[in-house]
């Protein structure tokens, strides 16, 4: 792999995931939140992929793998179910 490459791997998967941060930690919504998951999806791949990669970055992408199946929970419960707004949980139970 080139090393132009592996350098936008590195740099789009840091910038992903402050991007993803700052959305989720703004708690604007079911929908938001979810799309703040799938950005962290794609910088999760990213930094796996360029932590496999690059020599003395293996540690990055293991962390990825974990954070990966995280943010994947993340995807579903926001995106597919529609039950991570506790308010919503509130008034199906009542």
């Amino acid at each position: 792999m080139s090393e132009t490459f592996l350098t936008a791997l590195q740099y789009y998967g840091a910038g992903a995931g402050l991007l993803a941060a700052l959305i989720v930690s703004l708690n604007l919504g079911l929908q938001w939140t979810g799309w703040g998951f799938v950005i962290f999806v794609t910088s999760s791949l990213a930094l796996l992929a360029w932590g496999f990669v690059s020599p003395d970055a293996e540690g990055i992408a293991w962390q990825n793998v974990g954070l990966l199946c995280i943010n994947c929970v993340g995807v579903y419960r926001y995106l597919f179910t529609g039950k991570a707004d506790p308010e919503a949980e509130e008034t199906e139970s009542s």
